[in-house]
């Protein structure tokens, strides 16, 4: 049996909200990201429209849950991080797509998928963290440099066949290729202080203890760190730098909202994907996240502003996804991890 947790009600004053309506609608939620990621907003949701919204907090197999559930299941909505899982859940056929004017006036074209199956709610960028003490922020301007001899021995990363890394890789062949991917991916590979390992916050230790010079990293790890005492000396001894692509821009990634295909609750659902999608909500799940907002107009916290402004890559991230399992493929044949 599912067990959902109700959350209550408490933010409303945050987005200025009037008093709720009663209605016996409510909103059943699947969801990867954290309680306290989402809570703020669920519960001004709740306030403003009546709504109850229920959430079933998972940390894997949200798509292997619903297709054993099927018809039967009870989640209306699922909300995760990563292109390729929303990419997963569309393949696997548990999503439905929406028709909505809100979201389409919301949500730019190329961070929704273009059969309206899943909508963005905020972006992060795949930048560079750079020491402050050995590495001039002039020198890192392409991820195409990242593969010049002159970082030999200085770059640190996760492994190759995490989703993080895939979908960059799948963006590079986007841009340039197989032939010219694999080059780069043994270039990289070349320049490595040590084999992959660790998240992305481990690379910035490494920075910080002095084993490499440059690392990969997701930009709302550097609000983690500097949120968190053990790991604000290691935040601040790195710069953020937006790398990009040659012809292109700044790698992104999303989490983002579905509806599933069961959805017995499918208009409040709809509802409440429309209010996540609202420049008011935008701002302040971006905000907790230390991500950015995707709605037209809104505006990162002042802290994720400070690190500095880039231009998007603008490839539909679907185009990404279907470029998963080359980039996978090519990561193993150079044996990036080894």
């Amino acid at each position: 049996m599912t067990r959902f947790l109700r959350l209550p009600l408490t933010a409303a004053a945050a987005l200025g909200i009037a008093a709720p309506a009663v209605q016996a609608d409510e909103v059943n939620i699947y969801s990867y990201r954290q309680p306290e990621l989402i809570q703020p907003l669920l519960d001004a949701f709740t306030e403003q429209t009546g709504i109850a919204t229920n959430v079933a907090f998972l940390s894997k197999g949200m798509v292997e849950r619903l297709l054993a559930e099927g018809d039967r299941s009870p989640a209306d909505i699922i909300l995760t991080t990563d292109i390729s899982r929303l990419a997963e859940a569309v393949e696997a056929g548990v999503t439905q797509p929406v028709q909505s004017a809100v979201l389409e006036a919301q949500i730019p074209a190329n961070f929704r998928d273009p059969g309206n199956q899943w909508f963005a709610l905020t972006t992060r960028a795949r930048i560079v963290y750079a020491s402050k003490e050995r590495v001039d922020p002039a020198e890192v301007t392409t991820y195409e440099d990242l593969a010049d001899p002159k970082w030999q021995g200085r770059i640190c990363t996760r492994s190759g066949t995490h989703s993080y890394t895939l979908a960059l890789v799948a963006a590079m062949l986007h841009h340039h290729g197989e032939e010219a991917t694999k080059t780069w991916l043994e270039g990289v590979k070349a320049n490595l202080a040590r084999k992959p390992q660790g998240n992305d916050r481990a690379q910035v230790k490494a920075i910080w203890a002095g084993e490499c010079d440059i690392s990969l990293g997701n930009t709302y790890y550097m609000g983690e760190m500097l949120a968190d005492a053990e790991q604000t000396e290691w935040a601040n001894s790195v710069n953020v730098l937006f790398p990009v692509f040659e012809g292109g821009g700044t790698h992104v990634n999303v989490s983002g909202v579905s509806l599933t295909a069961a959805a017995p609750n499918r208009d409040a659902a709809v509802k409440l994907m429309e209010f996540l999608a609202s420049p008011e909500a935008q701002e302040i799940y971006a905000e907790v996240n230390y991500e950015y907002p995707v709605a037209p107009g809104t505006q990162p916290s002042e802290l994720v502003s400070g690190w500095g402004s880039f231009t998007p890559d603008d490839v539909n991230l679907m185009d990404l996804a279907a470029l998963r399992a080359t980039a996978l493929r090519l990561v193993e044949e150079v044996n990036f991890d080894g």
